[in-house]
């Protein structure tokens, strides 16, 4: 047997080690109140599971249904582990489709076998996903299947609270049942962000943090509709839940595709475009300016002195001070604008339907929101604050300075140069170098 196929077959038995050797988890080694988050979201997962099981009781049914539902979690899961085994080279976000089979769960099970359902698919991501298995600490796997249980304990609270308490109910209430579906599935879409974001690392706690944007809403309603119809599906002919599994794995790839045309349209370490990115939406723009004769702006935005950041403090400092400055230029300007990075220190911006005066406007702004900037690095000693960041910007405005992107690209480089030579930090436009 082979290194890969000797390492593939020891994962499970590592996975289980670092399970089970809990001083030795990161979690202890993280901020006190994510720590005190984890422990709180595990007791209550905890708490409620046992609840669940000391009052309720299960049948035959809900047994095979069970069964059903996690046999269908765990070949879906195997039958994608192909895309996500893509997903690991791309480097692109992890989907987690698993709550197909959860909220299915939640519509037709007693909510102590809905936990041991999460605990079965939670535990074959721990052991067999790529992904899971090389990039997720042990603890985040635990705090993510209790995330989940949590989630679905409340949502089985809310449905068993609804004018039709569970499916059979539902099926025959006609509208009435499809509003406690629906509403059960909201719950259980907005109770899942809201105790999420306190366990994130972002600082970020804005509504797109907590709901993300319209492609993950699409995704996530996809889901939950799929788990409607998988509980359906189990309700009226168990077998039909198999039908569920050739949509459900065309949406994991078709993710994967759209992640990965993204991911070659970003720059990696901002976020921002890259040169093909910002390229792509340049000509749009240039497209639909000459159609309606109107205007655009580009900026050409360098830091000074880069080098010496990254001579002083390390490259990982000096890609922390790039992320800061991508920020700040992304807010300086519309959202409909396009900041791209063009490579190194520098960016490039295009600014939509602005004239020469607005265009030079904007270049200031943002200028002087880097010349603000004050960025927080890690040090030896704690942090540290790099700040006294400058850069030096060149514009130019379309048509006066060309009526292609390389050439207003060109122009708008020039006067960078200009701006350079002639003191930094300093906004130069195109028109004024003749």
């Amino acid at each position: 047997m082979g290194t890969a196929d000797t390492d593939l077959a020891d994962r499970p038995a590592r996975s289980f080690r670092a399970a089970v050797l809990l001083p030795r988890w990161k979690l202890w080694t993280q901020r006190p109140g994510l720590i005190a988050y984890c422990l709180l979201i595990e007791t209550a997962a905890v708490a409620t599971t046992a609840t669940a099981v000391c009052t309720e009781h299960f049948s035959g049914r809900d047994l095979l249904v069970f069964g059903l539902l996690g046999g269908c979690g765990l070949l879906q899961a195997e039958l994608g582990r192909e895309v996500e085994r893509l997903r690991l080279i791309s480097g692109t976000p992890h989907i987690n489709l698993t709550s197909v089979w959860s909220f299915a769960g939640v519509l037709v099970l007693p909510s102590a076998l809905v936990t041991g359902l999460v605990a079965v698919l939670y535990l074959y991501l721990a052991t067999r996903s790529p992904y899971r298995a090389r990039r997720i600490s042990a603890f985040r796997v635990v705090f993510n299947a209790a995330l989940v249980i949590v989630t679905c304990q409340a949502a089985a609270a809310v449905f068993s609270r609804t004018a039709t308490p569970n499916l059979d109910e539902a099926l025959r209430a006609g509208w009435t049942g499809f509003g406690s579906l629906a509403l059960t599935a909201a719950a259980y879409f907005v109770i899942a962000a809201l105790i999420t974001v306190p366990g994130l690392d972002a600082s970020d706690r804005s509504l797109r943090t907590l709901f993300g944007g319209w492609g993950d809403n699409l995704l996530e309603a996809a889901t939950l509709c799929l788990g409607i119809l998988t509980a359906l599906a189990v309700t009226t002919m168990a077998e039909l839940a198999l039908c569920i599994l050739p949509p459900l794995l065309v949406i994991h790839r078709a993710v994967l595709v759209k992640q990965l045309e993204i991911a070659a349209t970003t720059d990696e370490k901002t976020g921002l475009f890259n040169t093909t990115g910002w390229h792509t939406l340049a000509a749009r723009e240039l497209d639909r300016a000459q159609r309606a004769g109107s205007s655009f702006g580009v900026l050409m935005v360098d830091l000074d002195r880069f080098k010496r950041i990254n001579d002083q403090h390390g490259h990982l400092s000096g890609d922390a001070v790039l992320r800061a400055v991508a920020t700040a230029i992304t807010g300086a300007v519309r959202d409909y604008d396009s900041v791209g990075r063009f490579g190194g220190e520098e960016f490039v911006v295009l600014l939509t339907d602005t004239r020469q005066p607005a265009v030079g406007v904007v270049a200031e702004r943002v200028r002087e929101a880097i010349e603000r900037l004050t960025v927080e690095v890690p040090d030896l000693n704690g942090t540290k604050t790099i700040d006294g960041l400058s850069a030096s910007i060149g514009i130019a405005t379309y048509p006066e300075a060309g009526s292609a992107i390389d050439r207003l690209v060109h122009a708008a480089d020039q006067a960078l140069y200009n701006a350079k030579n002639s003191g930094r930090n300093k906004v130069v436009s195109s028109a004024d170098l003749g």
